[in-house]
């Protein structure tokens, strides 16, 4: 069995990466960063991630680094075996690569836009507004999906649920209008709802 570490810190990025291991059930080590101390700075540090954030996972001394490399990584690795990630070659595997994506960069992108313009602008600033519309436009594509089938990849709950759901639970805590998107609304609380979504991390 490999040796799992994951370099994390309270409710940071590490987060959906704490989750996915305990959903998984993957036995691991952690590691905490102070990224109040500026502990990810450090030179050790630097040499696993050179970004100098969190969340670092190393498997059997290996560095990786990205939350959604980590998380898909996870996946493939431990999770065909128990439904929670699908097989290669299937069309659920290319859905789960997708969505995955689409959560961290297209709906990621918009948040993050308005999360800056937020803190840097005024609070009706234009490029602020434009990324609220775009959000709300994207959770309208996302609530289309879940009005057609309970989770992301259809009946099941799967890893993809929880990649997607922890993007979205923080657009929600950061303003985006999730709560305008009732099949939005009711998956994530059963997304948020899980066990393994209940850790300190």
């Amino acid at each position: 069995m490999s040796r799992i570490v994951l370099y994390w810190h309270p409710m940071s990025s590490a987060t959906p990466v704490a989750c996915a291991l305990a959903e998984l059930g993957v036995a691991h080590e952690r590691v905490k960063i102070d990224i109040t101390q500026g502990e990810q700075r450090r030179p050790d540090y630097l040499a696993l991630n050179p970004n100098g954030k969190v969340p670092t996972l190393t498997v059997d001394g290996a560095p990786m680094f990205e939350a959604l490399a980590i998380e898909m990584w996870l996946g493939e690795t431990y999770g065909v075996q128990q439904g929670l990630w699908p097989a290669e070659g299937t069309p659920e595997r290319l859905q789960a690569m997708a969505w995955s994506s689409w959560a961290y960069v297209t709906y990621g992108a918009q948040m993050l836009r308005a999360e800056a313009a937020r803190h840097l602008s005024q609070p009706n600033d234009p490029h602020g507004t434009a990324a609220h519309q775009a959000m709300d436009e994207l959770l309208a594509l996302l609530d289309t999906r879940l009005a057609a089938q309970p989770f992301m990849l259809g009946a099941s709950y799967s890893l993809v649920d929880l990649i997607v759901g922890s993007v979205i639970g923080y657009s929600a805590y950061l303003g985006a209008p999730v709560q305008k998107h009732p099949h939005v609304t009711a998956w994530l609380q059963h997304v948020q709802a899980r066990p393994a979504m209940q850790i300190d991390a």
